[in-house]
């Protein structure tokens, strides 16, 4: 809150209570008249640590990059595909409007949609293995699920991007 300005209103009609509230980007402190320097400073510093509180963070958490998203691929190869899948890049995309992630397998390359970029680290995970099986088995067939089906949270993973889907009215569907 450093770079918002602090605007303290003192009220003969007010006597006990102290409130507190933002008007663009300046923090309007409402006291008592009588109250003291020390005790404006006090509730002022107060009502700025408690708005801040409610506030959203303005920082979000770093986001993977597309080397990170590279080498959880190696890992996630190693830990459920037996370390046989191998892509040559990883990198996030504008988000798509029919797909969560891409894969060419004849160039071994996958893409994967900005819109999973809030998720859950186990739903992009999941996305991941699916990826990284079609580039062992390039359609959807009984051995590609096989494969997609040794990381554990799978049907948990698939349920919760149908729900996102949903509720986002994005309109894609996990595919079968």
């Amino acid at each position: 809150m450093a770079e918002s300005r602090v605007e303290v209103r003192r009220s003969k009609r007010r006597t006990r209570t102290v409130t507190a509230y933002r008007d663009g980007d300046t923090l309007v402190v409402l006291i008592p008249a009588r109250l003291s320097k020390a005790e404006e400073a006090h509730w002022v510093a107060e009502m700025q640590r408690k708005l801040l509180k409610g506030e959203p963070r303005k920082l979000q958490p770093a986001k993977p990059s597309d080397e990170a998203l590279l080498r959880r691929c190696a890992e996630l190869s190693a830990k459920h595909l037996h370390g046989r899948a191998a892509p040559a890049s990883v990198r996030w995309v504008p988000p798509m409007r029919t797909r969560w992630a891409s894969c060419t397998p004849a160039d071994k390359t996958i893409r994967v949609s900005e819109h999973l970029r809030s998720v859950p680290g186990w739903v992009l995970d999941y996305v991941l293995v699916h990826e990284l099986a079609h580039l062992l088995v390039p359609s959807h067939n009984a051995r590609f699920w096989e494969l997609v089906r040794e990381y554990p949270r799978t049907d948990r993973a698939i349920g919760y991007l149908e729900g996102l889907s949903a509720a986002a009215g994005l309109g894609m569907v996990t595919e079968d």
